[in-house]
Parts: structure tokens; C-alpha cells; sequence
């Protein structure tokens, strides 16, 4: 696969992986590919820890299953996160970024406009809207064949100093090496991200991985392979529009956007 399609066809993986586990060899790519990174004075920040342990991915589907519970409940998550959310394709289209928010499962749809209301939020509550999310994710997270915990040294890490910034662009970095590779083997890939939306629950997690104390876990994702045929997940929280150039790209100076590049951009070329 030629690099230029890999990068147009990453995505993130909301739905199921196939049951079978990911192989010793592509886990080993995977890892090699992380390593070439690029960092500063070749400090190559980044740990990583693979997770196969049925019993240690059930628990850490727990733990975000409950998380997502306790988020959606409190209302802190809508809250924290609604000016990313579009609750139309025709908003979708003209905003270009952000999430789709037009799929749950079927009982809960009537409530989706309503999530940002306190009104909505407690017909939400009443009806266990948060616990069936939550459940959702638990099967999502529970399910994955292959958990990866990526971690950064902190002996690299030193908040207010210039290299702190190369670090963490370091660790962008191994992971975007990640991604495009898992498109290349057939893999999906997502991150798990509820657990640190709930104070308490992320230093769960670090214990469960016994994570040293110079170490600092950044992310979790879980991976799998796809199916050939990939259903709509129930909660499919949609993000496959991308800014077009005009958006996000000036020439010469801020004062003027770059024209004449978006209908390139729109069909992917």
C-alpha cells in the first residue's frame, strides 16, 4: 500500500474487532515502526506495554464501561465536549470537523438532540441512557483482542522546559507510525479514552499495568482486525469529515487563506 492511501484511509475503529488475536509479527511491526519516530537528540521517549491477558482486558473494559457511566450520568462529559459535536450531516458538511452525532441505539434517538439540555439529561437518567453507553463500551473495550498502553519516560518529560514539547510531539509521532501501519495490516485501532474523563479511574488502570512511578501512561487503544464487512456500530460517533485546505492553511501570512487547493482536498487526491 502506497503511503498517500494509507494516510487517506486511517480512521479510527468505533465497532468490533474480529475475535482472532493479532499476530506476534504484525505486534512486532507495530513496534518497530513506533521505535522510528522521529525525537529530540534521539531521546526516543516512548514505552509501550501489549495486552493480550483476557482477565486484564475484561478490567479495563470494567473500568471504562464504568467510566462512561459515570460521565454520561453526571453530565460533565456533554458539558467538557459539546462545542465538538454536529447534530446534522448539513452542519457536518459545512463545519467539517468535529463529531456526527446522529447515532445511538434505537430507543435513544429520540434523545440525541436533547443531550446538551438539563431537561435531556435527566430523561437520559430516568431511562438508563448513561448505563447502556456504558455497557456498549464495556463489550467494545472487553471484546478487543490486543490492548496497547503507551507510556512516556519521565525522565523526558519536564513541564515548562522547551523539551517537554519534543517529547510529547515525539510520542505524536511513534503513534501516527502506529496508526498508518495498522491500515496497512487490516487493523483497527481506537482509544480508549473514558477512563480519564472520571477522577480515579486512569490510576486504576496504572496500577492494573503496573506502571513505574518514572513512567507516565498517556493513552490506552485497543486493536484488533476488521471485518470485511463493517456494520454501523450502535453508538457510532461519526468523524470522517476533514477541513478543506482553506481552513486551515494560509499563504505568506494569517491574513489570507489558501485558495484553489479545495476541490483537490475534497476528493481526496
Amino acid at each position: 500500500m502506497e503511503l498517500l492511501d494509507a494516510i487517506r484511509r486511517r480512521r479510527t475503529t468505533n465497532g468490533a474487532f474480529l475475535e482472532r488475536p493479532v499476530s506476534i509479527e504484525h505486534q512486532r511491526l507495530l513496534m518497530e515502526v513506533a521505535g522510528r519516530a522521529p525525537s529530540q537528540l534521539n531521546s526516543q521517549p516512548w514505552r509501550f506495554v501489549l495486552i493480550e491477558s483476557r482477565e486484564t482486558i475484561e478490567r479495563i473494559g470494567a473500568i471504562s464501561g464504568e467510566s462512561m457511566t459515570e460521565a454520561m450520568s453526571n453530565g460533565t462529559f456533554f458539558e467538557r465536549y459539546k462545542r465538538y459535536f454536529r447534530f446534522s450531516r448539513a452542519e457536518m458538511e459545512r463545519r467539517r470537523d468535529g463529531m456526527l452525532f446522529d447515532r445511538l441505539p434505537a430507543p435513544l434517538r429520540p434523545f440525541t438532540n436533547q443531550a446538551f439540555t438539563s431537561r435531556g439529561q435527566k430523561l437520559m437518567n430516568a431511562l438508563r441512557v448513561p448505563q447502556t453507553l456504558g455497557e456498549e463500551n464495556r463489550k467494545l473495550v472487553s471484546r478487543s483482542p490486543l490492548l496497547l498502553g503507551v507510556m512516556l519516560d519521565g525522565g523526558e518529560y519536564r513541564p515548562g522546559e522547551l523539551s517537554s514539547f519534543y517529547s510529547l510531539f515525539s510520542m505524536g509521532a511513534a503513534m501516527e507510525n502506529v496508526w498508518l501501519t495498522t491500515v496497512e495490516l487490516g487493523l483497527g485501532i481506537q482509544f480508549v479514552s473514558f477512563p480519564m474523563e472520571v477522577p480515579g479511574q486512569w490510576e486504576r488502570i496504572v496500577q492494573l499495568l503496573r506502571v513505574p512511578d518514572e513512567f507516565e501512561l498517556m493513552a490506552v487503544y485497543r486493536l484488533g482486525y476488521l471485518p470485511e464487512e463493517q456494520r454501523r456500530p450502535a453508538i457510532d460517533w461519526s468523524s470522517r469529515e476533514r477541513r478543506l485546505p482553506s481552513q486551515y492553511v494560509f499563504r505568506e501570512s494569517c491574513a489570507t487563506p489558501q485558495q484553489g487547493w479545495d476541490e483537490t482536498a475534497a476528493h481526496g487526491e
